[in-house]
């Protein structure tokens, strides 16, 4: 099985069957993305409180590094660590939820409604594609996995160039741009994101299937979350350049 989904790789079920303990359901991840959603929302809201309280980009700048970098380094620690996810994943929700709510504050600021929209977006295409999915309308194929996969690291290696090209002073302000060629590549974007939603349910009914231990629960929920996050943050910079354009 393949996921282009960091978190959810083809070696994250690669455990010991749970013989001496519960095993992972998929009503038990489905309640475990619900928390990881509640500890991410009420992180944002706070986080987002503190903007309009003073609507500055140095009072959001630490919240967002903060939440952002650390974020990134508890991710990496539950994916290495597994087991600990049950500790690790709450934390990562906390944290990116403190990033997230001061990113959509500032985004709001410009746009004013546009944060709304990317959250009922997000959770529309999310309950959209979970519905497709499971009535079999949307089957993953080896071809269906290997074209998402093929597309997310295209994306991937196209941010890490942009970002390296940045220490030279190089923009690529038609990609970034509200323009035709920038909506275009958003749209993209965020149809690969949503696209590793699909594979994502797949890849949780796979560890369901094999008996995965209780705690890959918890692993299953962060691993969706970090799609989730990504969709977000896409459907929002899409949003924000169809708004400059009016």
């Amino acid at each position: 099985m393949k996921t282009s989904n960091p978190a959810l790789n083809m070696n994250s079920f690669r455990v010991e069957h749970a013989a001496f303990g519960e095993a992972m359901t998929l009503p038990g991840t489905v309640n475990k993305t619900g928390i990881l959603l509640v500890c991410a929302v009420a992180a944002a809201i706070w986080s987002w409180s503190q903007f309009f309280h003073a609507p500055s980009a140095e009072t959001m700048l630490p919240l967002v590094v903060i939440g952002g970098i650390g974020g990134f380094i508890v991710a990496l620690v539950t994916i290495f660590k597994k087991a600990w996810s049950p500790i690790t994943a709450p934390i990562y929700a906390l944290l990116e939820g403190l990033a997230l709510g001061g990113i959509s504050a500032m985004y709001e600021l410009r746009h004013p409604g546009i944060a709304m929209q990317a959250v009922g977006l997000t959770f529309g295409t999310l309950f959209v594609l979970l519905l497709a999915y499971r009535s079999g309308l949307i089957r993953v194929t080896e071809k269906f996995r290997l074209g998402v996969v093929a597309a997310t690291g295209g994306i991937a290696v196209f941010y890490l160039a942009q970002f390296a090209l940045g220490f030279f002073g190089v923009r690529l302000a038609a990609i970034n741009g509200s323009g035709l060629m920038g909506i275009g590549f958003s749209v993209v974007v965020v149809i690969v994101a949503a696209l590793n939603l699909v594979l994502d349910f797949d890849f949780i009914e796979s560890g369901v299937r094999a008996g995965a231990p209780k705690y890959m629960e918890w692993y299953a929920a962060f691993g969706l979350m970090v799609t989730l996050i990504w969709l977000y943050l896409e459907i929002l910079r899409l949003l924000s350049k169809l708004n400059s354009r009016k």
